[in-house]
């Protein structure tokens, strides 16, 4: 039988832009579904592929330049590689299966109480009930199946850059596709899956995915980079970025998928879309100044690495408050992500001796752990926000709980399949391997022939 929203309160039932919008999915086999569904949109069905191919962009290739040009010239196009793959191989998987146990919720829970809280069903595996005529909402299901792709395909492909420059290429493939099945899916469904849905029901706000996608990405980079341990070499041999032009363009292009990311989380051409996006904007400047100025008193120097850099943490810090904070608020997230972030890049890794290669977790979870609790608050009509919470301060707690157990969920998953791969087929290539660098090394290729 349908599904119903109401609002009132906090979180997906009580009237965030996406969770309502979520509400309601895992009945849309249902005949009695269509009843109540809007009317179809050709503006709502336009912009959602667009978005859709905005958010493809940021991982290829986007994601895949911005940090093809931070290894070193060796480790290139096993950097192309593996981001490229990952596209390929979550696609699959989400057609087989990941889309259903995303955001289903019949299936296979029979006489399993509680099982919904944590995962879909697979009633709705190798996308089984799809059609042309059906719909999610005002556009069509395709379209939203497709725009929900895109996310889970650049989730593992932002923990490639913590172990960069030495993982096998066969471990990374294994890794990604257990990651996706045991610690994203379970956890996209929690926050976005609907009535019952663990994280939902507590409340927790994640309109674009600062839980779902970028603490959760953050902690297993790392996990990860634990696990298999430093470079060789590393932090006393300099290994500096061979090409920050690709990694310019790559940011550039991260940005601009961005609001694909974030103003496509609206599912609809409307003005939470627009809000969405200007804030997306706001943030993003403000943490490019924000990382440029704490540089710049700390090292009396401005660097392209360092305003980049800040940008990428300003679009994961406005991410779970797109739909929510005013403009006000995302300057203000924005400055606090890209002063922030600048420490944990540039100082924490080196004083804990962890080797985050390309800063996955000094950039994406602390961002997203900052953009997340401060989501609360900043919800706060009284602070300039547009979300219905009850109180700013017990919104910031839940968000805290809702952090917390993101934190949890993904470092002991990915701990645990990290170790077992380990044992069943070896994480690292060898020394000498690592030396002459994984393009060779795995793909018997080089990016530049200098003859």
């Amino acid at each position: 039988m349908p599904m119903r929203c109401e609002k009132g309160g906090t979180g997906w039932r009580r009237g965030t832009a996406r969770g309502a919008l979520l509400c309601g999915l895992s009945a849309m086999a249902a005949p009695a579904f269509a009843q109540g569904t809007p009317a179809a949109s050709s503006g709502d069905t336009a912009w959602m592929l667009t978005a859709s191919m905005l958010v493809l962009l940021m991982t290829i290739p986007g994601l895949a330049l911005f940090y093809g040009g931070m290894v070193r010239a060796k480790n290139l196009l096993s950097v192309l590689m593996q981001c490229f793959a990952i596209t390929a191989l979550v696609t699959v998987l989400w057609m087989l299966y990941g889309y259903s146990l995303a955001f289903s919720s019949e299936g296979m829970h029979a006489g399993v109480t509680g099982l919904h809280s944590f995962v879909g069903g697979l009633d709705r595996a190798l996308l089984a009930g799809l059609t042309p005529d059906s719909r999610y909402q005002t556009v069509p299901e395709s379209v939203f199946v497709m725009f929900q792709l895109t996310f889970a395909i650049i989730t593992p492909a932002l923990i490639v850059g913590a172990f960069a420059e030495r993982m096998k290429f066969s471990a990374m493939l294994w890794f990604s596709a257990l990651w996706l099945t045991v610690v994203y899916l379970p956890m996209a469904h929690m926050v976005w899956g609907g009535p019952g849905s663990l994280l939902g029901d507590l409340g927790v706000l994640d309109f674009a995915g600062g839980t779902v996608v970028h603490i959760n990405a953050g902690i297993a980079g790392l996990v990860a980079c634990i696990v298999i341990g430093r470079r060789r070499g590393w932090p006393h041999t300099p290994m500096p970025p061979h090409n920050l032009g690709y990694t310019v363009v790559g940011a550039s292009l991260l940005w601009l998928g961005w609001f694909g990311f974030n103003a496509g989380s609206a599912m609809a051409a409307n003005g939470g879309a627009g809000m969405a996006m200007l804030v997306t904007q706001i943030a993003t400047a403000a943490a490019a100044i924000g990382w440029t100025a704490a540089e710049w008193i700390a090292h009396k120097r401005a660097s392209v690495l360092g305003i980049v850099s800040g940008a990428v943490a300003g679009l994961v810090a406005v991410t779970p408050a797109a739909g929510t904070c005013g403009p006000g608020g995302a300057l203000v997230l924005g400055l606090v992500a890209g002063v922030t972030c600048f420490f944990t890049a540039t100082r924490l890794k080196y004083r804990l001796g962890y080797d985050d290669a390309l800063d996955v977790f000094g950039v994406h979870a602390v961002a997203g752990i900052v953009g997340a609790l401060l989501t609360g608050p900043l919800a706060s009509p009284a602070l300039g926000g547009f979300g219905q919470v009850a109180s700013a301060w017990g919104q910031l707690w839940i968000q805290a709980k809702g952090v917390a157990f993101t934190v949890a969920w993904s470092a002991v998953l990915s701990w645990a399949i990290l170790r077992l791969l380990d044992r069943a087929l070896g994480l690292r290539v060898d020394a000498e391997q690592e030396q002459i660098g994984l393009d060779l090394a795995e793909h018997e290729e080089k990016a530049y022939n200098l003859s």
